[in-house]
């Protein structure tokens, strides 16, 4: 059988580091008919046009109603240029489930690329810690917090130009931990 053009594409990016997935979404509302608009911009608005994404395309179930709220589904197959994309989205749009279908075999990475999303999942914390204290803090105590972040990433872009945050070697220099 021929391959599509969805397969071709679909084969090269998962041979260049790309992963497959279904994604599960699920939302409630007292609104029934607002339910199925709002998931379909979710996948069309938002899920396609996210870093890393190549295709998205999804199902959205009819809503179903309990006990005075409707509920609804969708089920979304995206097509993600790295693993790094994906763990972004699944952490910005918290999925109930994520399947990975391709690869069907195991993942290797390098340690750069490991640190790089670990400072990717750090900054994207940060982004919500940032958002939710907003919301609770008194101004005054806001901008403490602000000036902590700041100096926060002024030390990592200094550790990172330094060469400490990207150590591959696994020896130790003998500088850290040491005062």
């Amino acid at each position: 059988m021929a391959k599509n053009q969805v397969d071709e594409v679909t084969e090269e990016t998962v041979a260049k580091g790309g992963v497959l997935v279904k994604l599960y979404f699920d939302m409630q509302s007292k609104d029934k008919d607002q339910l199925q608009p709002l998931m379909v911009d979710l996948i069309n608005k938002h899920l396609l046009k996210e870093n890393g994404v190549v295709y998205c395309y999804g199902s959205v179930e009819e809503p179903l109603e309990n006990q005075g709220i409707f509920v609804t589904s969708a089920i979304v197959t995206m097509l993600v240029k790295s693993f790094f994309s994906l763990v972004s989205i699944t952490f910005n749009y918290a999925p109930a489930g994520v399947e990975i279908l391709e690869p069907v075999k195991d993942m290797k990475f390098n340690v750069n690329d490991l640190q790089s999303m670990l400072i990717d999942l750090s900054q994207l914390s940060l982004g919500y810690s940032k958002f939710m204290l907003e919301r609770v803090l008194k101004p005054e105590d806001l901008k403490n917090i602000e000036k902590q972040i700041e100096n926060r990433v002024e030390l990592g872009k200094k550790l990172m130009e330094n060469g400490h945050g990207g150590k591959t070697d696994g020896k130790d220099d003998g500088k850290e931990g040491k005062k």
